[in-house]
């Protein structure tokens, strides 16, 4: 495996478990400032595991790895596709886009996902895109060579030619650099 193939791997771990906590600040907070049950969307995470139970414990049990799972399996494909520029924006757009998978697609066949409310779901989202975004962004800064990020979506193709000196560093060396 190449060094840029693990570099998202690594991103996108990085990324999806800082995100995956941070995430659930706004809908927590909602929770809270309308008296709401805060752990309701830790239980409709659960519940994507356990449909048919309703006991609290085995919901929150099994909401750890669901959540750890979409966060990290999401953070691998954006630290992948995100683009260089503007990194922390398109990632907070691509979580408007999640938003409207998970909960329009996936979270409509789950009763208790279908009865959080939908704008702390989405800003939830939209956080979670933001912060893998940002984090994505300042870990390709960090590295000593950006490009390698790069090199790993061109195809891999191995070369015999040798490569030939052309440009400015022709007309400095020209005894070293002649036509061949």
């Amino acid at each position: 495996m190449r060094q840029a193939d693990l570099n998202y791997l690594r991103d996108g771990l990085v990324a999806g478990g800082v995100a995956g906590i941070a995430s659930g600040a706004p809908s927590t907070l909602y929770a809270l400032a309308t008296g709401r049950d805060p752990l309701e969307a830790t239980l409709a995470a659960g519940s994507l595991l356990l449909p048919s139970t309703q006991r609290v414990p085995s919901l929150l049990a099994a909401a750890l790895p669901v959540h750890l799972s979409l966060s990290v399996g999401w953070a691998f494909v954006l630290a992948a596709t995100l683009p260089r520029r503007g990194t922390t924006t398109a990632g907070a757009a691509a979580g408007v886009g999640i938003a409207a998978l998970d909960l329009g697609v996936i979270g409509r066949r789950a009763p208790l996902i279908r009865a959080l409310p939908l704008g702390a779901q989405v800003a939830d989202h939209v956080v979670y895109g933001g912060v893998v975004g940002a984090l994505v962004a300042h870990r390709r800064a960090r590295r000593a060579d950006p490009r390698e990020d790069a090199a790993a979506l061109r195809p891999h193709k191995e070369t015999t030619r040798r490569p030939t000196h052309r440009g400015k560093h022709r007309r400095e060396h020209p005894r070293r650099c002649t036509r061949r």
